[in-house]
C-alpha cells in the first residue's frame, strides 16, 4: 500500500488511535489509546484495552455498565477537538476552499496563515502524495501548533507539507519560483497587502482563494483585486449551515445553527499583458467615488494602514503568550502519545 498523508484510517484499533467515545447521553470524548491508560468518568471506568482489537465502530462497556460508542475521529471530528492556538477554519469553509479552489491531486498549493492547522489537514487531503503543499505563519507557536497537529492525526509529519515560519510577501518570493504555484489560500488580516507577490507566483489560470472575516476586510479585498488588473473579476459568498432534527413526526430545522464564520474570495490569476473587459452594467444607486471609497476604507484613501487593519479593529481575539505556550504542549503530547505507538516508530 502506497504512503497516504492524513490518511482515514480503517481495521481494529491499535494504541496511538485516536478514539471518540460517544456516551449515553449522547456526550462525546476525544482521546488517544495508551498501553495501561484508563478513560474515566462519574459513570465509571473504561480500559483502553477494552477497545484495543476491536473493529471500528464498536460499543464497549464500562465498569458500571454504561455503554459507550467507539469511533475513529473523521477529519471533521479532529479538527473540532484538536488545541488550538488561533481560530480555526470550520469545516464548512474548508470543504467551499477545497471545491471553490479547485484544489486537485498533485497541485503545488501555498498556504498563508497556518493557524492551528485545520486548513492544513484538508488541503494535504485534497493534493494527495504527489502534490506540495507550502504554508507560511508568522508566529512559531502557531507552527508548532499545526505541525503537532498533523503529527496527531496522521502519525507522521506529511513530507509533503513545507512550513515557513515568516512573512508571506518576504518569504514567498526566494522560496518558489514564479509563475510555478497552482493555488494560493490566504487565511490573513490582510490578504489585499499580498496581491502582487500571490500573482507573481501563480502560473495564468492560476486561482487564489481568501478567507476573511468581517465585511470590511471583504469589501477591501476584492477592491484591490480589481485595482491590480492581475486577476479576474473576484467572486465572494459566504457559507452556512443548519442541521435539522429528524425523529418520527417531529421534523424541524435545529434551534441552532453556525452561521457567518467567514467570506471567501475567489479570483484566477490572468496571462501576461491581459487586459481584463470591463463588466457592463446599468447606473444605480450603488455606484460610488473615490471619495466614498475613501470614507469607507479609510487606508485606499487616507489613515495610516498599520492602524487601521488591526487583529482588535476586526474583532479577533488573540491568546496570550502563556496561553499559547500551553496550546504548543498539550498538541504535542497529543502528537507524541501518536507516534510512540506507531508501527515502526
Amino acid at each position: 500500500m502506497s504512503e497516504l498523508h492524513t490518511p482515514a484510517l480503517r481495521g481494529a484499533f491499535v494504541y496511538g488511535d485516536r478514539v471518540k467515545l460517544t456516551g449515553p447521553k449522547g456526550r462525546l470524548n476525544t482521546f488517544t489509546l495508551e498501553v495501561d491508560g484508563e478513560f474515566h468518568s462519574h459513570r465509571g471506568i473504561l480500559r483502553h484495552d477494552q477497545i484495543v482489537g476491536l473493529p471500528d465502530a464498536s460499543v464497549v462497556t464500562n465498569s458500571s455498565g454504561e455503554e459507550y460508542l467507539a469511533l475513529r475521529p473523521l477529519l471533521t471530528d479532529f479538527v473540532m477537538s484538536m488545541p488550538r492556538g488561533a481560530a480555526i477554519v470550520y469545516p464548512k469553509d474548508a470543504a467551499q476552499i477545497v471545491s471553490l479552489a479547485d484544489i486537485f491531486p498533485g497541485a503545488r498549493v501555498v498556504e498563508a496563515g497556518v493557524g492551528s492547522g485545520a486548513l492544513s489537514l484538508h488541503l494535504l487531503r485534497a493534493i494527495g502524495a504527489e502534490g506540495e503543499l507550502h504554508s507560511f505563519e508568522r508566529r512559531e507557536e502557531f507552527a508548532e501548533i499545526a505541525q503537532a497537529n498533523a503529527v496527531a492525526f496522521s502519525g507522521s509529519m506529511p513530507k509533503n507539507w513545507t512550513v515557513r515560519v515568516g512573512d508571506l510577501q518576504e518569504s514567498l518570493p526566494s522560496a518558489l519560483e514564479d509563475g510555478s504555484v497552482d493555488r494560493v489560500v490566504l487565511d490573513m488580516l490582510a490578504p489585499w497587502e499580498c496581491v502582487d507577490v500571490t500573482a507573481n507566483a501563480l502560473a495564468p489560470g492560476g486561482v487564489v482563494i481568501c478567507y476573511v472575516a468581517t465585511v470590511t476586510q471583504l469589501s477591501r479585498t476584492v477592491e484591490e483585486f480589481r485595482r491590480s488588473g492581475l486577476f479576474t473579476h473576484p467572486q465572494a459568498s459566504e457559507t452556512m449551515v443548519r442541521g435539522w432534527h429528524v425523529e418520527g413526526l417531529a421534523v424541524r430545522p435545529d434551534h441552532r445553527m453556525v452561521a457567518h464564520t467567514g467570506f471567501l474570495v475567489t479570483a484566477r490569476k490572468l496571462a501576461p499583458g491581459t487586459v481584463l473587459p470591463s463588466l457592463k452594467r446599468r447606473a444605480s444607486k450603488s455606484d460610488f467615488s473615490d471619495e466614498d471609497m475613501a470614507s469607507w476604507l479609510p487606508d485606499m484613501g487616507a489613515g495610516e494602514e498599520s492602524e487601521t487593519w488591526t487583529d482588535e479593529a476586526v474583532g479577533v481575539r488573540s491568546k496570550s503568550d502563556k496561553v499559547l505556550r500551553k496550546k504548543v504542549r498539550s498538541a504535542q503530547k497529543i502528537a507524541d502519545q501518536r507516534m510512540q505507538d506507531e508501527p515502526g516508530a
